[in-house]
């Protein structure tokens, strides 16, 4: 079992109950529970706790809320993006990703936040555990995932583990949801920590793949260089060849 701090990042829609799992997970109100969070721009809330002496430490991010995010949407993504891959570089790379979503349909944006976030930030080298919220209304709320494991699978939604919740404090099954969260995380043993690459790599592969769902077509030359030194802080020569390189593999 790994004894080294987790690093976690929780990622879904607004309005799937991620503040309510941060909840479930500290056994007391300790993020605020909202529906006006501004999505699109890859804000993240750290938080740290200890489950069973063993240290997890959680990046809520708020992820993207429409799939064509346009230039606006765009930029203010990469710079959020970029300043967590760099928080988490420091903490030395990511051990889970936990993936949030309400116990209903998938939707093209719950795709295009699984895709970014797993195989974007991450480089699909990072475990992904599912958790499933809305399911007070379940006789069982892991029934749910018997009955819709294949679906998930269908739409290329990979899982090293599950937890079924309710996030509403008082309610019979939340007691179950806090005991599904605990062993969710206490049973993985850490053994996948992916190390973020440079920030060139890295960069390049998030324009390659977040291109797929957002198309910026005037962000490029001069406008992208300046972006990168201004608001990445990358070094004037180095943001310089990354738009070549970014370029070429672009046009």
């Amino acid at each position: 079992m790994a004894s080294h701090p987790m690093n976690i990042i929780l990622f879904g829609e607004t309005g799937v109950g991620k503040s309510s799992v941060i909840n479930l997970i500290a056994g007391k109100p300790v993020a605020g529970v909202s529906s006006d969070a501004d999505g699109c721009t890859m804000t993240s809330t750290y938080y740290k706790f200890f489950v069973e002496e063993r240290q997890f430490n959680i990046w809520d991010t708020v992820g993207l809320e429409e799939p064509e995010l346009g230039v606006n949407g765009y930029l203010p993504a990469i710079e959020k993006s970029f300043k967590l891959i760099q928080q988490l570089q420091r903490q030395g790379g990511v051990d889970l990703l936990l993936f949030c979503m309400r116990g209903n349909r998938v939707t093209a944006t719950t795709q295009s936040n699984y895709r970014l976030f797993y195989e974007v930030l991450c480089g699909s080298q990072v475990p992904i555990a599912v958790v499933i919220t809305h399911l007070e209304r379940e006789h069982d709320m892991e029934e749910w995932w018997t009955r819709n494991v294949k679906s998930l699978e269908k739409y290329g939604i990979k899982s090293a583990g599950h937890a079924c919740v309710t996030g509403i404090p008082g309610h019979s099954k939340y007691g179950p949801s806090q005991d599904a969260m605990k062993k969710l995380l206490v049973g993985y043993d850490g053994a996948a920590k992916y190390t973020m690459p440079s920030s060139e790599a890295w960069f390049i592969q998030f324009f390659r793949l977040f291109g797929l769902f957002a198309q910026p077509k005037d962000l490029k030359g001069k406008k992208l260089q300046a972006f990168l030194i201004k608001k990445c802080g990358m070094g004037s020569e180095v943001a310089e060849e990354l738009v070549k390189q970014l370029d070429t593999k672009t046009s």
